[in-house]
């Protein structure tokens, strides 16, 4: 490995730690939406929603792994002027490509620089997938296929994730580059995500007995809601070091956001936990006025998201303030979801609506910060060329959200004509538990057992319905 000197320093050893830290990170994100959605479900589903998540994350990660982080990386071949960028980068960067084939020891530094930092930052960026699909999974529990999810997940993490990633979330990328400012993957994992789950909570309907009693008595009931504080704190503990990891460390530059903002480590820890309490305090006092808990547990989630374009810029008091609105946001876009009957309460009101609205706040609150462009390039790609505006995080938003709607109604149209994308009704009364793996994770429980005219007759084994706004 005649390259191993100039392609390993300390420096560039701390860095690939940094990065492999964030990777993991977004796995106890999944993690956390496990216990999140297995204190909400229904009991005769626990099992399935976990194996159904975590096969439809890893499906996503490895699809990402096999072209998605050529797309991503498109928009560094752009700014530097390589021939043919997008196919050159899908050679370079696709599963069997030189730079994720290689030991860094034996690439050249010229043709790879930091070439460890890369490797392991595109884990890092394989991992993301990881997380939009455990959000989507959320928003599909109990009723949804999973054939059609995990074809999904695999289209998501190939194409259509990388691709948001490719436009803005990133220094160069062609929205990047103008303006839109993301830093923790608001566009590309909340908005994204939210979007999808909604376009896909239309097309399979509301479970059984959420909007309208059903003959068999059923309805969604949470099975252990305390579950939901163990998740939630996951997410908390995880989030920090994504939010480090999603950087640009140049010892003899400087402390950089995703998109090549000025910052620093101190004010990004500062304005995460900032946007934790800020969320807490809001969603406490929904919480006790309505006697609903979920606000309680998910207040400093809502705060997180409504302030993830924020962090690397914002100011913490300016971060504390704007966290305030995100179990607002998402109490409003709950109750949006519920009069239009869409039976998704976890996904869109905490994903999209404070992820949309933080977003458009950062382009307001932010106005004319510089951001955008590479160090050590000049013109339309210079450092820092571009300034935040509310017009560009606008054109961010409607871009994600299109790639998201556009597809995912293509694929549950395709689905429906096969009849194959939402369970039976006989198979959603018994449980996705005993539909896919011939058991009941709750032992004590004994099947039900659904008569002639689709009704239960036996062993329902509900517990309480979840409390209203969950």
């Amino acid at each position: 490995m005649p390259f191993v000197k100039e392609q390993l320093s300390t420096n560039m050893l701390l860095l690939s730690f940094i990065y492999a830290v964030g990777a993991v990170s977004i796995v106890l994100i999944v993690l956390g939406l496990c216990f999140v959605d297995a204190g909400l479900v229904r009991r005769k589903n626990a099992l399935d929603t976990w194996i159904a998540k975590i096969i439809s994350a890893l499906i996503a990660g490895g699809a990402t792994m096999v072209a998605g982080i050529g797309i991503w990386n498109w928009q560094f071949n752009e700014a530097f002027g390589v021939p043919n960028p997008l196919w050159q980068a899908l050679k370079d960067w696709w599963f069997g490509g030189q730079f994720l084939t290689h030991y860094s020891g034996q690439i050249a530094f010229e043709k790879l620089p930091e070439a460890d930092v890369q490797q392991v930052f595109a884990v890092f960026f394989v991992t993301f997938s990881l997380g939009t699909l455990a959000l989507i999974h959320t928003g599909a529990m109990e009723r949804m296929r999973h054939k059609p999810l995990y074809v999904m997940a695999f289209v998501i993490g190939l194409v259509l994730s990388p691709l948001v990633a490719y436009f803005v979330w990133g220094p160069v990328g062609p929205l990047s580059n103008q303006g839109t400012h993301d830093f923790e993957g608001v566009f590309p994992l909340y908005i994204f995500s939210g979007t999808w789950v909604l376009v896909l909570s239309w097309r399979l309907g509301p479970r059984l007995g959420a909007f309208k009693p059903h003959p068999s008595g059923t309805q969604p009931a949470a099975s252990n809601v305390a579950l939901v504080g163990a998740g939630v704190l996951l997410i908390m503990f995880a989030l920090p070091f994504i939010a480090i990891a999603s950087t640009w460390i140049a010892p003899e530059e400087g402390f950089f956001g995703i998109s090549f903002t000025n910052t620093g480590l101190g004010i990004i820890l500062e304005n995460i936990f900032a946007a934790y309490i800020g969320g807490a305090i809001v969603g406490a006092i929904l919480a006790y006025r309505r006697r609903e808990v979920v606000w309680a547990l998910l207040g400093p989630l809502a705060g997180a998201v409504i302030c993830g374009t924020l962090f690397d810029v914002g100011m913490p008091w300016v971060v504390f303030l704007v966290s305030l609105l995100g179990p607002i946001v998402a109490f409003g876009t709950a109750a949006l979801m519920r009069r239009w009957e869409i039976d998704e309460p976890k996904v869109i009101p905490l994903a999209l609506g404070p992820g949309i609205a933080g977003a458009l706040i950062c382009g307001f609150v932010e106005w004319g910060t510089k951001t955008g462009g590479y160090p050590g390039l000049e013109g339309s790609y210079a450092l820092q060329h571009a300034e935040i505006t509310p017009w560009w995080q606008l054109a961010g938003v409607v871009l994600t959200m299109l790639i998201a709607a556009v597809p995912c109604l293509l694929i549950c149209l395709a689905f429906e004509r096969k009849g194959g994308l939402r369970v039976s009704e006989a198979e959603e009364l018994v449980g996705l538990d005993q539909t896919y793996w011939g058991m009941n994770n709750y032992g004590e429980e004994p099947p039900l057992v659904i008569s002639g005219n689709g009704a239960a007759a036996t062993g329902a084994g509900e517990d309480p319905p979840v409390p209203a706004g969950t």
